[in-house]
């Protein structure tokens, strides 16, 4: 199989991030895999969209465009991938810069045509210049980071994390795309799980599909000053709470929070036994690390609690787009599924493609996230 190409789509939504935009686009630009076109999905912000627009007009291999959907992280993501030409579209985040061989180790792991997708590891950038003493390193998620508890070298996982992650272009047709009313949505509570709930979906669609993560793959991700405070820290892991209440209720609990009881039961006590350890031996954090443990334990049931009544009562969706694509893949692009084309014959018009009322049902025919 010949090597992939690869479109890199980074969303956009503040001119607060100007800087680290620019840092993020340069990184990809510096690939030792070349990517085929770097997508800026700015959204709803004209003003940042002009002003990328004029940073990016002379450069060749980059393109801004505005986000075709609702406001949010996953129809940004849409727009850039139904915009994209790769046979691989790979997602960074806007504040966070690749090393040199990021893409690279993304397009070995299409060697296998049974992978659908490639995601790589995120070391967090702390705006004071460390770890704060009470954070603990199985609660990196929170600042969208890879947290200890994840296996290492390249292994299959149950879904990717999206800030750095890769998708073959197939599996948008088998899949659709990410569904709208799960993410993040500009300023708003910081809700996650759209990149689970994708990847728990692809694999239904496609049984036969492996998802795995390379942790040679790697990003560094900065971390504002606001996040290294508990604040943030319980804050987010409420959200998540809340936003895996909405995927277990649509894909079932068995699936949809089978990594979280592996985390739950083996790498969080051994997180409490360590701080707690360190706390007796007098090294600095270790009771704050095992109490921020607990803490953000409690925080996320509570989340998952508040977001099963929501859901039962039928106050949260989230939809889930077909992708129909601005123009047909390159000649020679990944094999398609099997028939040729997508699931309901069509290529980019997925069969499953539904919205779903949280409680699994289909309205209108169309882990912690690892």
């Amino acid at each position: 199989m010949r090597d992939p190409g690869i479109s890199v789509v980074i969303c956009v939504y503040t001119e607060d991030r100007w800087e680290d935009i620019l840092a993020a686009v340069s990184s990809v630009r510096a690939q030792s895999y070349p990517a085929l076109e770097t997508l800026l999905v700015v959204d709803h912000n004209p003003a940042l969209r002009d002003r990328l627009a004029r940073e990016y007009k002379e450069t060749e291999g980059v393109r801004v465009l505005p986000n075709a959907g609702p406001r949010g992280l996953s129809a940004g993501r849409n727009t850039g991938i139904v915009a994209s030409h790769g046979d691989v579209i790979a997602f960074l985040d806007d504040d966070a810069v690749a090393e040199r061989d990021w893409l690279r180790r993304f397009a070995e792991g299409y060697a296998d045509p049974r992978v659908m997708a490639v995601g790589g590891r995120t070391v967090p950038i702390w705006a004071s210049g460390r770890r704060p003493a009470w954070f603990p390193e199985e609660f990196d998620w929170v600042v969208g980071c890879t947290y200890k508890g994840l296996p290492s070298g390249r292994v299959r996982v149950r879904n990717v994390l999206g800030g750095n992650a890769s998708f073959r272009r197939t599996a948008f047709d088998a899949a659709g795309g990410f569904a709208t009313g799960i993410g993040r949505d500009g300023d708003r509570r910081p809700l996650g799980c759209e990149e689970t709930e994708l990847c728990i979906r692809l694999t239904r669609a496609r049984p036969d599909a492996v998802l795995l993560i390379d942790d040679r793959a790697v990003i560094h991700h900065r971390v504002p000053a606001p996040r290294e405070h508990f604040a943030y820290f319980r804050t987010r892991a409420y959200a998540e709470g809340l936003s895996k209440a909405l995927v277990a209720r649509s894909v079932g609990a068995g699936k949809g929070l089978e990594s979280e009881r592996r985390y739950t039961t083996r790498v969080l006590p051994a997180g409490v036994a360590r701080g707690l350890r360190d706390a007796l031996l007098a090294r600095p954090g270790g009771a704050g690390r095992a109490g921020a443990i607990v803490a953000g334990v409690l925080s996320a049931a509570g989340g998952y609690l508040v977001g099963s009544v929501r859901v039962r009562r039928g106050g949260t969706t989230f939809s889930v787009a077909p992708v129909h694509w601005d123009s047909e893949p390159p000649r020679g692009s990944a094999e398609a599924p099997p028939g040729g084309a997508g699931p309901s014959g069509g290529r980019g018009v997925p069969a499953d493609a539904v919205e779903r009322d949280g409680r699994g049902g289909e309205r209108d025919q169309g882990g912690i996230d690892e």
